[in-house]
C-alpha cells in the first residue's frame, strides 16, 4: 500500500516511509491510496468475533500488504490485551468504553500500536528514532507510556502549561527514561505548530530523525477504526438493533475520521455525530461551509481544546472537499462549560452513570440528535478519574474512585523542562539533545 500527502505534493511513499516520517515533508498528512472493504460475510459473522480477532482484521486492510501476517496478528493482540465494552447508559443509549488500556484513554489503542509498529521497522536501523508529540491531555500519556523503554526511540511530549489535568500531567512527567516532557508556556495549538515546524525545518531533519506520535501519523490514527467495528459486533452480540449512529467528543478529529474510514470499508453507520466543546470549528463548517481555524480556548473538556484540528484536512480529502457529502455522513453539536456540567450531573443522577466532560460532550449531542429506530453509541473515551476535580466539583466530593493504575502516577515525581513556545527555543533545545 503507498500513502499520498493531502497536500498533494507527494503523491507515492511506503508505509515504513509514512510512518517514520509522520508530516509528509510538504505539511501535509497522509493518506492511503485506497480503502479496501470488507465483503458481507465478515459483518454476517463478526458478532461471533473477539476485539482483537475484529481488529486483526481490520489491521489487515490497511497494513497487510506492507507486514507478515503472523508479525502483524502479533502487534494487534500485543497492542489489545484490554477490551472496549459496550455498556447501556438509557433507551438506546450505549457507551463505548474505550478507558480500559494501561493510562485509562482511548488513545492507548493508537498508541501501543504505533509503538510496535514502528519497533518492527526499526529492527536493524542505525539511528535513533525521536518521536515529537503535543497533547492536550491524553494522547502524551497515551504515547509515553506506549513508547517507554522502546530501544531506539526517544519521546518529546510538548503539553501546554497548567491546560492539562494534574492525573494526566502524572502519567507523562514521572517516566524518565527515554520520555522528555517539555512544559510549553502556550497553548495546545502552540504545541501542535511547534511539532509541524520542526518536521518542516532542514536543519532538524538533517541532525536527527523525527516522527510524530500525534494522530497526523497514520499509525496512530488508523487503528482507531477497531473501535467502530467492536462496537458494531458488541451489539449484534447483545441482539441490540437499529439504525447505528456513532457521537465522538471530537478535538484533533483523528478518532472521528477513522471512524469514517470504517464506514468506507462497509461498515453500516448510518451518520456521525462530531461533538464539539466551545472549540466548534468543524461544527461552524457543517453549518456554513467555511473551514476558519481559530485560537483554541480552554474548557473543562480540555483534550478537545484545539482551534486549528490537523484531521480535518483528512476528512476534506476523504470526500473531495464537498461539503455537502460531509454533510450526509456527519452533523455537528456544540456544548459550554455549564452544559457539559448540566449532562455530567444529570446522567449521573437518572441513569447511575458517571461521564467524563468529554463523554458528556458525546452523551448530550447524541441524545439530541438521535431519532426513533435507531441506536446510538457516544465514545466515553476517558476514565471519570482522570478528571476527578472535575467531576467531583460537579458530582460531589469523594465520588470519584482513583483507580490502582492512576494512584501509582500519582506517586511519582514530575520531571519536565519548561519552555517557551517560540520556536527557535524549541530547535535549540532539540539541536543540544
Amino acid at each position: 500500500m503507498k500513502y499520498f500527502s493531502t497536500n498533494k505534493s507527494i503523491l507515492s511513499v511506503s508505509l515504513m516511509e509514512a510512518v517514520t516520517k509522520g508530516l509528509a515533508s510538504d505539511n501535509g498528512l497522509f493518506m492511503p491510496e485506497r480503502i479496501e472493504e470488507f465483503d458481507i460475510e465478515f459483518f454476517n459473522g463478526i458478532h461471533q468475533m473477539s476485539f482483537q480477532e475484529i481488529a486483526a482484521e481490520v489491521a489487515n486492510k490497511f497494513f497487510g500488504e506492507d507486514i507478515p501476517e503472523h508479525i502483524l496478528e502479533n502487534i494487534v493482540f500485543d497492542t489489545l490485551n484490554f477490551d472496549c465494552p459496550v455498556v447501556k447508559v438509557s433507551d438506546s443509549i450505549y457507551s463505548l468504553e474505550l478507558f480500559h488500556g494501561p493510562t485509562l484513554a482511548f488513545k492507548d489503542v493508537g498508541a501501543r500500536f504505533m509503538a510496535r509498529l514502528l519497533g518492527h521497522f526499526l529492527q536493524g536501523y542505525k539511528k535513533d528514532v525521536n518521536v515529537l508529540v503535543a497533547t492536550s491531555g491524553d494522547t502524551g500519556s497515551a504515547v509515553a507510556n506506549g513508547f517507554l523503554d522502546i530501544p531506539g526511540i526517544k519521546v518529546y511530549v510538548l503539553y501546554p502549561k497548567g491546560l492539562v489535568s494534574n492525573i494526566q500531567e502524572k502519567q507523562f512527567t514521572t517516566l524518565g527514561k527515554n520520555i522528555v516532557a517539555l512544559e510549553i508556556d502556550g497553548t495546545f495549538d502552540d504545541c501542535q505548530r511547534l511539532v509541524k515546524s520542526a518536521f518542516m525545518d532542514a536543519e532538524l531533519n538533517k541532525a536527527m530523525v523525527l516522527t510524530s506520535a500525534n494522530s497526523i501519523n497514520v499509525a496512530r490514527f488508523l487503528p482507531q477504526a477497531f473501535y467502530y467495528f467492536n462496537a458494531y459486533a458488541r451489539l449484534r452480540e447483545a441482539g441490540v438493533t437499529g439504525d447505528l449512529v456513532f457521537s465522538v467528543p471530537s478535538g484533533n478529529f483523528g478518532n472521528l475520521t477513522a471512524g469514517l474510514f470504517a464506514k468506507y470499508m462497509g461498515l453500516p453507520v448510518k451518520r456521525f455525530i462530531a461533538a464539539n466543546n466551545e472549540n466548534d470549528v468543524v461544527y461552524q463548517y457543517l453549518k456554513t461551509g467555511k473551514y476558519e481555524p481559530r485560537a483554541s480556548v480552554a474548557t473543562i473538556a480540555n483534550a478537545m481544546d484545539v482551534g486549528a484540528p490537523s484531521n480535518f484536512a483528512r476528512i476534506l480529502e476523504l470526500y473531495n472537499q464537498s461539503h455537502g457529502d460531509i454533510c450526509t455522513d456527519m452533523v455537528g453539536y456544540r456544548y459550554s462549560d455549564d452544559e457539559i456540567r448540566e449532562t455530567m450531573k444529570a446522567v449521573y443522577e437518572s441513569e447511575n452513570y458517571m461521564l467524563d466532560p468529554h463523554g458528556a460532550v458525546g452523551y448530550r449531542a447524541l441524545k439530541a440528535d438521535l431519532q426513533p429506530g435507531e441506536v446510538g453509541v457516544f465514545l466515553e473515551t476517558a476514565h471519570p478519574a482522570k478528571f476527578t476535580e472535575t467531576v467531583e466539583s460537579v458530582l460531589g466530593e469523594g465520588t470519584v474512585t482513583l483507580p490502582e493504575k492512576l494512584e501509582e502516577f500519582m506517586k511519582g515525581q514530575k520531571l519536565s523542562i519548561e519552555i517557551s513556545s517560540d520556536f527557535d527555543d524549541f530547535k535549540g533545545f532539540l539541536l543540544k539533545q
